[in-house]
């Protein structure tokens, strides 16, 4: 009998039975290496949009959305109606790299939301059902058409979870690409954030490359994300990409995009690159395109198609009803304008979560692109402040940290960052954009941010942590998330940091400093 059967007039006391069952069960019987699982003890059993219903009756508002994989929310409409297409055709379910018109129908339909450059020329490849294939596929793509070897990856980065997707994530064990400084406002590697630490960043990566003692080879490509997510919801600035893209295109070196988790409209236009107007050469693209089953591709242009027959196979690359899935949950976000909708909405969010931050000391930044918005939880060292820096300000919401000159301008001093008294933009090197003052953020806070997660829970909210040190609390849910929604999940979170940030200050600081697991399913 199936389990939402069962539930059928069952107790609240039997309810409970069977949901702590089934955890015990999962327990005992699953590998250690589960990650979601550990943190969200729920079972669920039905779910709509946004909503999801445990085992044991209670209702949670989803904001990790299958870790981004769901666009529409749960068992949108229309995706149900695109697998009961299938199901009731009599078409196949699996057929390897045959075509068939449902592929053909998702080809079609992906190319269309294609970049502008990229669509009229492209090629795709099935992969693997995971994300983490298509950026094997992609690396061994680059190697093959360039006959190069090396690989230009970003600090911070995640790109999935077997050898060679590893191998260029920023938690990599072995040295196996060459890293670069990703840039970013808060924990800028330079200390200085904004377009002065960017224009570093970059200059780092045209020196590394033109420098004939660098160590570092011609590579065969460059990865990132447009968007680092596992990393701590770091959008890239658009200036520094459009950079990143010259200095690729003018060494041949192929760009890849990693839109695993960016894609279909989650950071306010249909693919992250967008925002920059930048075309990369090779897109890796997983998670949504599969309107919640699984499928993965790589979309590249043309003239890299070197391959030989069979170079990246697998069996399960014909995956019809995520086809299909994928079809209706990429033409449903561009006919709606989701990706308008998320840039609007998140920016309302991020707003009000920046309002929140000036008012309490342990988020260090509020951050994010569209509906991927990222709060860092820090330990405030009040102690360290020195006599007289100003308290009265936070991040901006615009996916920065706030501007350490003070409170003028509007913006104020970020509440994560150790003050400097009255300080000001210093001249740089020639050529240069004003640098704010040096800064050094405040601890992160991982035990907080768990803390904050199981208050969330208990308050029927699902949030993620991400970051460097697990002190990120991600929000990533689905594009169809109404206004009446959002602001429900931001009153469950901002009640939950502030009952947790009370009894972390009773129970003392959290003076951990040790990196998060990265948890990306792929």
């Amino acid at each position: 009998m199936a389990v939402t059967e069962s539930m059928a007039g069952a107790t609240s006391g039997e309810t409970r039975g069977l949901h702590e069952g089934i955890l015990r069960r999962q327990s005992a019987r699953e590998s250690s290496a589960r990650t979601y699982a550990r943190a969200l003890p729920i079972v669920p059993v039905r779910a709509r949009g946004l909503t999801i219903e445990g085992a044991d009756g209670r209702r949670y508002l989803d904001c990790l959305s299958g870790a981004g994989t769901l666009a529409l929310g749960h068992n949108h409409p229309v995706v149900l109606e695109a697998i009961r297409g299938v199901l009731d055709s009599g078409a196949p379910l699996s057929v390897l790299d045959l075509a068939t018109p449902v592929k053909d129908a998702f080809v079609t339909e992906l190319f269309r939301t294609l970049p502008p450059g990229l669509a009229d020329r492209a090629r795709v490849q099935f992969c693997g059902p995971a994300g983490t294939d298509a950026v094997e596929a992609a690396l061994k793509l680059v190697r093959a058409a360039t006959g190069r070897s090396g690989v230009l990856a970003f600090a911070g980065a995640y790109h999935g979870m077997t050898a060679g997707a590893l191998a260029v994530s920023g938690g990599a064990p072995d040295v196996q690409a060459a890293r670069l400084p990703y840039p970013q406002d808060y924990r800028c590697p330079f200390g200085i954030g904004g377009p002065a630490g960017a224009e570093l960043a970059a200059r780092w990566a045209e020196s590394l490359l033109d420098d004939p003692k660098s160590g570092v080879p011609l590579p065969a490509g460059m990865i990132l994300e447009p968007v680092q997510g596992e990393g701590g919801v770091i959008p890239a600035p658009d200036d520094w990409l459009r950079r990143m893209r010259r200095l690729t295109a003018d060494r041949s070196i192929p760009l890849i995009a990693d839109e695993i988790q960016t894609g279909v409209g989650r950071t306010g236009a249909f693919w992250a690159v967008d925002h920059s107007g930048v075309t990369p050469d090779v897109m890796v693209l997983s998670k949504a395109i599969g309107g919640s089953l699984p499928l993965a591709v790589v979309v590249y242009r043309d003239d890299l198609d070197t391959w030989q027959p069979g170079a990246h196979a697998g069996t399960f690359r014909g995956n019809q009803l995520a086809m299909a899935a994928g079809t209706a949950t990429l033409a449903y976000v561009r006919e709606n304008a989701l990706a308008e909708r998320a840039a609007v909405l998140g920016s309302r969010m991020l707003t009000r979560l920046a309002d929140f931050g000036r008012e309490h000391a342990c988020v260090g930044d509020v951050r994010g692109r569209g509906l991927m918005i990222g709060i860092e939880l820090v330990t405030p060292e009040p102690e360290q402040r020195e006599p007289g820096a100003p308290e009265c300000g936070g991040p901006d919401g615009l996916g920065g940290a706030g501007d350490p000159a003070g409170c003028a301008g509007g913006r104020g001093a970020d509440p994560g960052t150790r003050g400097v008294p009255d300080a000001r933009t210093a001249p740089t090197a020639p050529g240069m954009p004003m640098a704010p003052a040096a800064r050094t953020p405040y601890p992160p806070a991982p035990g907080l941010a768990a803390a904050v997660q199981r208050e969330c829970l208990r308050r029927g909210l699902i949030v993620e942590l991400g970051g460097r040190h697990a002190s990120v609390v991600r929000l990533l849910p689905p594009l169809t998330i109404s206004d009446e929604q959002a602001e429900a999940v931001l009153d469950r979170l901002t009640d939950a940091i502030t009952a947790a940030a009370r009894d972390h200050e009773t129970h003392g600081p959290d003076r951990q400093r040790h990196p998060g697991a990265d948890r990306r399913a792929g």
